[in-house]
């Protein structure tokens, strides 16, 4: 039953280019955000180079699961966040929440902030891969 309805959920989001890798500009060209799927996500965290994780959902959402590394940063705190958290803006920011609603909020706040390199993999119900609680 849940392989039944996430098959059924993830319709819409295939049918409106979700989850397929996609860059858009924003800040006059200067910062990028770019969508890209929980598989790519995860051969960045699996790879050398140096990465930042952003759960964007709430702290009560965070305790009860997320995937292990990440930085909580609800998303209305990511302007106020990103100021101490987030310190090099040309750092490379994975964004995830619970859907992918409030990530794709929150990377397009990041690129207006000025953050040329974040990836938004959507949401962790879409996540295959391990996670831990607490």
């Amino acid at each position: 039953m849940k392989n039944a309805f996430a098959t059924i959920f993830m319709i819409p989001f295939d049918f409106f280019g979700m989850g397929k890798a996609k860059d858009s500009q924003t800040d006059g060209g200067k910062a990028q955000v770019r969508d890209i799927s929980p598989k790519q996500a995860k051969e960045i965290m699996d790879g050398s180079d140096p990465f930042i994780l952003i759960d964007v959902r709430t702290r009560d959402e965070f305790q009860r699961v997320h995937i292990k590394g990440a930085l909580n940063m609800p998303v209305d705190t990511i302007e106020s966040g990103a100021q101490t958290g987030l310190p090099d803006k040309n750092g490379l920011i994975l964004v995830y929440c619970a859907s992918g609603a409030r990530s794709a909020r929150a990377s397009k706040m990041l690129a207006a902030m000025g953050y040329t390199n974040v990836n938004n993999f959507g949401g962790i119900m879409n996540w295959p891969y391990d996670t831990v609680s607490g």
